[in-house]
């Protein structure tokens, strides 16, 4: 994959499903495959309840430590882009979608080695599953 400077390095793939179905699907596929869910932030669900109206959208921060400590050891600033987040959202005709950062993005942002990487690199393929 090249990094498109257009894209700022984020990938957003169409869902099969609604946004909130896809979120729980991504959810059960991470748990699945035994890495931690850190947090899962419904920023539509936080707008309603401030008397906002806002499509669909939600966050899953999630990762492994033994994957992510090393790259955080050999480059600390990697932790303003780790643990991985993946965004399930709606645009405004009702399709959902999910959006992640290019591990080769990360990768070249924070001039991380690419054996390192190998671990995030999951991360399109967890994304894919989720969005069938």
């Amino acid at each position: 994959m090249s990094i498109d400077p257009a894209d700022n390095g984020v990938v957003t793939i169409a869902s099969a499903q609604s946004a909130v179905a896809t979120a729980d699907k991504l959810e059960a596929l991470i748990r699945a495959r035994g890495l931690i869910l850190f947090a899962r932030i419904d920023f539509s669900g936080d707008a309603a309840r401030a008397g906002l109206t806002m499509r669909p959208s939600q966050l899953l921060v999630f990762g492994n430590p033994q994957a992510g400590t090393p790259l955080m050891q050999a480059v600390p600033s990697v932790a303003l882009d780790l643990p991985l987040k993946v965004l399930s959202w709606e645009d405004a005709d009702g399709r959902a979608w999910l959006s992640y950062n290019a591990p080769d993005y990360l990768r070249a942002r924070h001039g991380l080695d690419a054996d390192l990487m190998k671990p995030l690199s999951g991360v399109a393929a967890l994304a894919e599953a989720a969005a069938r």
